[in-house]
């Protein structure tokens, strides 16, 4: 698919999406309480779809209903031999290989090559010092093993993810035991995510101290209610108004815990000065924070490493497509520096990396200077609706191939 865009301004209202993130973690908790529970405010992107795919594989009945998913739990982890279909989902790949290791048989997971690229040591070196299979095969994962309760240590600089995955599985276990988590801790926010969606359900589990959690035996309860709106989309949308547009974002909780929430706070210094930022808690903000930094004052972002084992190699995807563009961005130790640029389009197509958040951070930049994006589709994984929500406020864009 490719999108075409002339300079706009937009103007109106829109509705953030729901949190990809909180989505994810609210259906796997309800099939966790073992009741039947209805979640509200669901948006189809392929992520959450491949969450679905994966709680019906592993037996839960899952029913959609325009934007509701009813989701009971009776059967789930019920299956024999399961095939659990990640897509390029990472949440989902990372949060269900613990729930698979709790099954005591044989499940493979699998997902895209790029997916399976990403860093898995975390697991891999959990089943091989448990002396569980952690199978490496052509576009997928097996693993077999059967995982007890107790004392786990996970590090806390490579993708919270993880932590989340293992609390998960611990959880589903039923019995006390705890994680701890070696510093630097980053994305803490995110776990934080984690443990509020959980107590909705009755989950026990808590920080005791900076890099402990704690997990009792929950007293689960079904739970019924609406996915709060995403932030971390949220951001491509208000990075228009930084640039002349004057947009409204409803559905965002004021006092939401998502770490991209400080998207607001940096888009603010990035306007006013020429900021040293570090997004290690909120590395899915970099692509428009380097788009923002370009038209505007430039900027330094540190923390920026784990950049490169996202859906693409963020920083290196800005760079090669800023550099179309009469940009580029300059690397260093774990930062990234992106200098003040006049950029210009010279009619040779942009790539979106197959990555959903280069291809809005591009849309943002093109909306102001005109020109086309191929690749345009993967917005399908966080943000389907991205492109008809943009048109909708005055984006004169034309979207090719869908």
């Amino acid at each position: 698919m490719i999108a075409t865009f002339k300079p706009c301004r937009l103007a109106g209202t829109v509705e953030a999406p729901p949190s990809k993130s909180m989505a994810h973690r609210y259906l796997i908790g309800a099939a966790l309480s073992g009741n039947v529970c209805t979640l509200s405010g669901i948006d189809y992107s392929e992520d959450i779809l491949a969450t679905i795919d994966c709680l019906k594989a592993l037996g839960a009945s899952v029913t959609i209903v325009a934007d509701q998913v009813i989701v009971d739990p009776r059967k789930f982890l019920q299956t024999e031999c399961p095939v659990l279909e990640c897509r390029e989902s990472g949440s989902t790949l990372r949060f269900f290989l613990p729930l698979a290791l709790c099954l005591g048989k044989p499940v493979t997971l699998r997902g895209s090559q790029r997916l399976l690229e990403r860093p898995m040591d975390v697991y891999e070196n959990l089943c091989r010092e448990q002396g569980f299979l952690f199978q490496r095969g052509s576009g997928s994962i097996t693993v077999c093993g059967n995982l007890k309760s107790g004392d786990y240590v996970l590090r806390g600089d490579i993708s919270s993810q993880f932590i989340t995955g293992m609390i998960f599985a611990l959880l589903c276990l039923g019995e006390p035991s705890s994680i701890r988590i070696l510093p630097p801790f980053e994305s803490r926010s995110y776990i934080d995510l984690t443990l509020s969606a959980l107590h909705s359900f009755g989950a026990d589990l808590a920080f005791t101290n900076a890099y402990t959690i704690v997990i009792g035996k929950a007293q689960w309860q079904a739970f019924s209610g609406r996915i709060e709106g995403d932030y971390s989309n949220a951001a491509f949308l208000d990075a228009f108004n930084y640039l002349g547009s004057n947009v409204h974002i409803g559905n965002l909780k004021p006092d939401s815990l998502q770490g991209d929430r400080v998207y607001k706070d940096y888009f603010r210094q990035i306007s006013e000065g020429t900021p040293t930022l570090d997004i290690s808690d909120c590395p899915d903000l970099g692509p428009i924070l380097f788009a923002l930094a370009a038209m505007k004052n430039g900027a330094v972002f540190t923390g920026t490493e784990r950049l490169k084992a996202k859906e693409s190699d963020r920083g290196m995807a800005m760079h090669e497509e800023l550099q179309k563009l009469d940009g580029s961005l300059i690397f260093g130790d774990n930062t990234i520096t992106v200098p003040k640029q006049t950029l210009q389009y010279h009619g040779t197509v942009l790539n979106g990396h197959n990555d959903h958040r280069i291809v809005m951070a591009l849309s943002v930049i093109l909306s102001q200077i005109g020109g086309s994006i191929e690749g345009a589709e993967a917005i399908r994984k966080s943000y389907p609706g991205f492109f008809r929500d943009i048109e909708m406020l005055g984006a004169e864009v034309t979207a090719y191939g869908m």
